[in-house]
């Protein structure tokens, strides 16, 4: 039985990896902290293992003694009170991991790492806009895009270094989904009746429903060559404003109140939401990495390398994707 260990596997994406690894019948090792909820990951079959990321000598102890073939490293911290806690977690994660597994000699067949099409920025921003390609050169605008380029540039070396490691990154685009809490915000607003934007100038935005993520990770597992990167997204462009509609209709369509505010609007709410949060302690959405984000206008990106390579053929495009979306959160009590 194929041996598979998925990192993250308590998080939004990881958990739904977790279930495409029991339907295939694989020996499905799920790497969660002590503090971590089980909610999603109720099935019996799923063996647990705790590792400690940020500690290289615990982390070879907890690892010890395994054997996985396949290696899903979808761990990571997407919001952080402090910059430097981004590359703690998302690049040191990373690589304590890596030589974890390089010290232990595990025969890795595949160890796919989970990035994001934020590693590069503001690229292509120039109307009309084009794809972002794997040419590009990264100009993450984010803590958080910065943190997973070091982590990709480390995965880099360690492929250099080491011909039997077969890495393959993958760059999704916005993931949402069921038990996803960030886009949940946007559908929370609309439902109390507030859809709020920002920013006049065109955006061209693109998303990936979690399935389809879950999809091209597999199918990376089984079919791409060492070293490989990959841009995901659902193959579609949309605009900042589709998502909104969309949700609104889902929600049977209330009535609402639309504001678009201008960008430095934005960039006064994120300021004092980083502001307090700092003093508070507690994580805000409203930060200086969702600024930037926000203030981004073209998130188009190249996904035919996956589409050619992998056989990546998305089953969701936003409207079918937001209807189970939102569904899920009804039927969940979440609105």
């Amino acid at each position: 039985m194929q041996k598979i260990l998925i990192t993250g596997a308590s998080g939004f994406i990881g958990s739904f990896i977790v279930e495409e690894a029991l339907r295939r019948g694989m020996e499905t090792w799920a790497a969660v902290r002590p503090s971590s909820s089980r909610r999603y990951l109720q099935d019996e079959r799923i063996h647990f293992i705790e590792l400690n990321l940020s500690s290289p000598e615990e982390l070879r102890r907890q690892l010890s003694g395994h054997q996985f073939q396949y290696v899903v490293h979808a761990a990571g911290a997407t919001k952080c009170l402090h910059k430097q806690d981004f590359f703690r977690v998302n690049t040191d994660g990373t690589r304590n991991l890596v030589n974890a597994l390089l010290s232990l000699q595990m025969p890795v067949e595949r160890f796919v790492y989970l990035s994001s099409l934020s590693v590069f920025g503001a690229v292509r921003e120039q109307q009309p806009y084009e794809e972002i390609r794997a040419t590009d050169q990264p100009q993450p605008n984010t803590a958080y895009g910065q943190s997973k380029l070091r982590a990709e540039e480390f995965l880099d070396g360690v492929s250099r270094e080491h011909p039997e490691f077969h890495c393959v990154t993958l760059r999704p685009t916005g993931v949402y989904g069921p038990r996803e809490k960030d886009y949940f915000l946007m559908a929370r607003s609309i439902r109390s009746h507030v859809d709020f934007s920002v920013g006049y100038k065109r955006q061209d935005i693109t998303f990936i429903y979690v399935l389809d993520l879950v999809k091209a990770i597999f199918l990376a597992i089984e079919r791409a060559p060492k070293g490989a990167k990959y841009f995901l997204s659902d193959g579609k462009v949309y605009q900042s404003s589709t998502f909104s509609r969309l949700i609104h209709k889902e929600l049977g369509s209330p009535w609402w109140v639309r504001i678009k505010a201008p960008v430095w609007v934005l960039r006064v709410i994120t300021f004092f939401g980083e502001y307090i949060g700092r003093i508070t302690g507690k994580l805000s959405a409203l930060n200086n990495d969702k600024y930037n984000i926000l203030r981004q206008r073209n998130w188009r990106c190249d996904i035919s390398p996956a589409i050619e390579q992998l056989g990546y053929s998305p089953d969701y495009d936003l409207e079918r994707g937001t209807h189970e979306t939102i569904a899920w959160y009804l039927k969940e009590g979440w609105l």
